[in-house]
């Protein structure tokens, strides 16, 4: 696998890698990622590791969490990473030439890097898109094109919605090689459990609770739910979880501190957000941006809780009025709404939570890994 992000990065793609890397070591597959040295969070992880099975190889590279500040500008960000993928999953190539049936790579910079290297081995290669691309491409057609040509060069293209296909056909992409596939998660952990245990075990007991996971990005919507705590009911209180100080925080958020229903939390290891999320009355997505398949969405409902999302990218595909709700425009007045309504209809609430474990149980099961497999061959 060759992917500019791995663990002990922090984001949805590298838990859905994780995931797929464990499916496929219990299927008898040997498995290796080249990848960076982490680049959005400030730990310094070995070279070269196995975990549960997989080989990591990581290589290091400057300019620490500059892949976000360069997301405004998709060329520059493109040239960041670009240079050291390529020569990183060169050199693994070459040094086990024979020994790789197949190499899947990673979202848009890692597809180039497949592209060109891909006339060199003789072995299948699958591409994985993880998000949609509505704006830049919209805005750059000939990046479109660019793209589509990158995907093309592949013998498989997988990716997480049929929206992806509809945004790239008009570039140029054979849909032909295009396959299909949604995520999962396990059902072991991510579980309905006693939601009062769970405030109580978290300090949030007597709570309404409304929670935020993801990166302490603009796009993420981080400063609208924080306005949208301004505008509810005192007893509605919203944590979050993010990566980033506190200080990083506040100043996102333009704020000197934070209204008292405000809880900031900070990180949290993936292997206690279950806790979380079984505390939570409602999870909030509030992404300012054509949000991908966001994968806390099928965490929290597999824990019985319902999502308010705005109404962009991906979302729609994933939250309908049976788990949940789409808020369009997703401004802070209109998240504040939502949540203040359900916060004084707790019947619907509770309708909602059943709705969610029976939706996700049928939906994001790891049968759903079968697909990616089927494309090595």
């Amino acid at each position: 696998m060759v992917t500019p992000f791995f663990k002990p990065n922090i984001g949805g793609v590298e838990v859905h890698l994780e995931d797929l890397c464990r499916f496929l070591v219990k299927r008898r597959h040997k498995v290796s990622v080249v990848t960076f040295q982490p680049l959005t969070v400030r730990v310094r992880a070995p070279k070269r590791e196995r975990i549960d099975g997989v080989v990591v190889q990581r290589m290091s590279w400057f300019g620490y969490n500059w892949f976000y500040r360069l997301e405004p500008y998709p060329v520059f960000q493109f040239l960041y990473l670009f240079p050291g993928l390529l020569f990183h999953s060169l050199f693994f190539l070459l040094r086990n030439n024979g020994g790789v049936d197949a190499v899947h790579v990673h979202g848009f910079t890692a597809s180039f890097v497949g592209r060109f290297l891909k006339p060199f081995f003789n072995v299948n290669w699958v591409v994985s898109v993880h998000t949609t691309y509505t704006l830049p491409l919209a805005r750059r057609p000939w990046l479109g094109r660019f793209f589509a040509w990158a995907l093309n060069g592949y013998d498989r293209v997988l990716v997480v919605s049929e929206g992806c296909v509809r945004e790239l056909l008009p570039f140029g992409l054979d849909s032909s090689k295009v396959r299909v596939f949604t995520y999962w998660a396990d059902h072991e952990t991510f579980q309905p459990l006693d939601k009062v245990q769970c405030k109580e075990k978290l300090g949030l007991d007597g709570k309404f609770l409304v929670l935020f996971i993801g990166r302490l990005i603009e796009i993420k919507g981080v400063h609208v739910l924080v306005e949208a705590a301004k505008m509810v009911d005192d007893d509605i209180f919203f944590a979050f979880i993010v990566t980033g100080s506190f200080e990083d925080f506040l100043l996102m958020t333009s704020q000197k501190e934070l209204p008292k229903n405000v809880v900031y939390i900070g990180a949290v290891d993936h292997s206690l957000l279950h806790l979380y999320y079984n505390a939570a009355d409602v999870l909030a997505v509030p992404s300012q941006f054509a949000e991908g398949f966001a994968r806390v969405n099928l965490e929290a409902m597999l824990c019985g809780t319902p999502v308010i999302a705005s109404n962009v990218g991906f979302l729609p595909q994933v939250i309908d009025s049976n788990v949940g709700e789409l808020v369009d425009p997703p401004t802070a007045e209109n998240f504040a709404k939502r949540v203040q309504f359900y916060f004084e209809n707790g019947e619907r609430l509770r309708e909602l939570s059943e709705n969610c474990v029976r939706y996700a149980r049928k939906r994001f099961i790891d049968v759903n890994a079968k697909v990616v497999e089927e494309c090595y061959f």
